[in-house]
């Protein structure tokens, strides 16, 4: 019970660390062993099963026992989520002809089925939406889930007695609780998952293909720690780095291990509740984010379809490449929230400059490669940006309606820090 007692009061980032340099060690020295890897896969898969469930519940409780936070505070949520997957397909643009590369094809283009355009990403969600609400629950189809959570939310609103409304924040307040336990328990997960990797990969993924890695992770970095911060400046009107290092410490950090932001869902609203966010906003606003905030899959799309183009000989003058990353907005709001996601969404995007799909599936394969490395960093960008987006928001709303921001931004308002 001490040793319990005393790890429940060590920070859990102070934890988490232990787990990682543990997991990189034991990676190294003893490679293969069965059992470790179990851990993460406990762990991942644990956050995976209850992530919708707890969405589910928490939206349809917030809509029942309060405002249903569709208001001005939503809307720049969903503006900021956007905006910033539109620039970071600009800057990948930018980035692409700043440093063109060209990569050897693998000759292996058996790697899946991709969609054939922009509208048939838009009829999948669409139709997706509306998709059988048990199904949803059991696939994560977040989409669904939110479009079911909402309606039924509001007609508990409008129907359900004091009793209904009790059981249901219930429920709430009970999910919410079994994903603290499992966050809790993250060291473990966190040391399974990067002694997989590490005994897998060793250190050959940064040497292959790794011209390619660098440009998508420099890429993305710039997103995370220059343009996302001026965003946030020009929302709050005050210095953004704590709200984006701590969103990346407490989210992205999680995010680059478990490789999905609908696993990380759960960590993300445990998250929003100690930055003190309104519980109607953030049930919604977090797993809306995990489907349509994909700045990390925007640059992906981008930067391997500029590469494909540059592979092929296809010269791509600077308004196509705009158009890119238009396309690429809307292909990454299409984008799946879980590992691999925006890789077969690369061919739709080649199509626009005629590239073979051969070789486009191809390049995905050569994705596929670099998958350990790039998909960390891209769910890491997009996950943290979810919470920090949401949180920029929330504190935009309380400078223009005159109340304080919290004491970690400046202000004088306390949250849990």
């Amino acid at each position: 019970m001490k040793i319990i007692k005393k790890y429940n009061e060590t920070s859990l980032i102070l934890r988490i660390v232990a787990g990682l340099i543990i997991g990189v060690i034991l990676g190294l020295l003893i490679p293969g062993k069965p059992l470790l890897p179990i851990l993460g896969k406990l762990f991942v898969g644990a956050l995976k099963s209850v992530a919708p469930i707890l969405v589910f519940v928490l939206v349809i409780s917030s809509l029942t026992q309060g405002n249903t936070g569709f208001d001005r505070r939503f809307s720049l949520v969903i503006i900021l989520y956007l905006a910033s997957t539109l620039i970071a397909g600009v800057v990948a643009v930018v980035a692409s002809f700043m440093f063109p590369l060209t990569v050897k094809l693998t000759g292996n283009a058996d790697v899946g089925s991709a969609p054939s355009g922009v509208g048939e990403v838009l009829k999948n969600l669409l139709v997706g939406m509306v998709s059988n609400p048990v199904q949803a629950l059991s696939e994560a189809n977040y989409v669904s889930i939110l479009f079911w959570a909402v309606l039924l939310g509001i007609i508990f609103k409008s129907l359900a007695g004091e009793a209904t409304k009790t059981v249901i924040n219930d429920l709430s307040q009970a999910f919410s609780k079994l994903v603290s336990w499992i966050i809790n328990l993250a060291p473990f997960g966190i040391m399974g998952l990067i002694y997989e990797t590490i005994s897998q990969s060793g250190m050959s993924i940064f040497i292959d293909y790794g011209k390619l890695l660098l440009l998508l992770v420099g890429t993305m970095l710039f997103v995370s720690l220059v343009i996302n911060p001026i965003l946030v400046f020009l929302m709050i009107r005050a210095n953004p780095y704590p709200l984006v290092f701590r969103c990346l410490r407490e989210s992205g950090f999680m995010a680059f291990f478990m490789r999905s932001s609908a696993a990380n869902i759960p960590v993300n609203i445990e998250l929003c509740k100690k930055l003190g966010l309104d519980k109607d906003v953030y049930s919604v606003s977090i797993p809306l984010g995990s489907t349509i905030n994909m700045d990390g899959a925007a640059v992906v799309i981008t930067i391997m379809t500029m590469t494909a183009a540059n592979t092929m000989g296809i010269n791509v003058d600077l308004p196509s490449a705009v158009i890119l990353s238009f396309l690429a907005t809307l292909a990454a709001c299409g984008t799946s929230g879980v590992a691999g996601g925006s890789l077969l969404l690369i061919p739709m995007a080649c199509s626009l400059f005629g590239i073979p799909q051969d070789a486009a599936m191809e390049m995905v394969a050569v994705g596929y490669i670099i998958n350990v490395i790039q998909d960390s960093f891209e769910t890491a960008l997009n996950s943290s940006g979810d919470v920090l987006f949401t949180a920029t928001a929330e504190y935009s709303q309380w400078r223009k309606k005159g109340k304080s921001l919290p004491t970690f931004l400046g202000g004088t308002t306390k949250v849990d820090i």
